[in-house]
């Protein structure tokens, strides 16, 4: 695991000042251009998903649907995308949740989960854990059952472990890498 560590790792660009002074963004962008680097990352994330037993990958809008797209195929599961609130068509369930400054919603298609599917989120970055948070919420009243969490790299100084492993009731929190 040392070995695929150290490969994301050198493929995270840090941007500093983005979006804003003082802050230092991790970009993935250098890491999904590397076929090497994105096989591998996809290759650990479906192996979390086979581990969890996950029948269906759900993707957090945006950076989530990269990743999580080839991982349901490797791991021969179903993907669904949660999107943010108004872009999908159809009857959707919706989860609405707070941000540091005001609120935000995610909505999926009602349709696509079910009581036996067992769901394995995936997002590129645990942060404060607002929208894994609410994902959590969103599978469970669709009436499947949440497998986990899977990143690929937690910020672990923003507290998102802590707000969400008591939520996640014994499923497993997985971080690839922790900042």
């Amino acid at each position: 695991m040392t070995d695929i560590k150290e490969l994301l790792l050198s493929r995270i660009r840090d941007v500093a000042d983005y979006p804003e002074p003082g802050v230092t963004f991790k970009d993935i962008t250098p890491l999904l251009a590397d076929p090497a680097a994105f096989t591998a990352l996809t290759d650990a994330l479906a192996e979390i998903a086979g581990n969890t037993g996950a029948t269906k990958i759900v993707g957090l809008e945006a950076r989530g649907f990269i990743l999580g797209a080839p991982v349901a195929v490797r791991a021969g599961v179903g993907f669904i995308p949660v999107r943010k609130a108004g872009k999908l068509p159809g009857a959707t369930l919706s989860q609405a949740y707070d941000l540091e400054y005001g609120s935000a919603e995610i909505e999926v298609h009602a349709e696509d989960l079910a009581a036996g599917d067992r769901v394995l989120v995936i997002d590129d970055v645990l942060a404060t854990g607002g929208t894994a948070e609410a994902s959590v919420q969103l599978i469970r009243r669709a009436g499947a059952e949440v497998a986990g969490l899977a990143v690929l790299m937690e910020l672990g100084f923003l507290g998102g472990r802590a707000r969400l492993e008591p939520i996640l009731a014994g499923a497993p929190l997985e971080s690839l890498l922790t900042v």
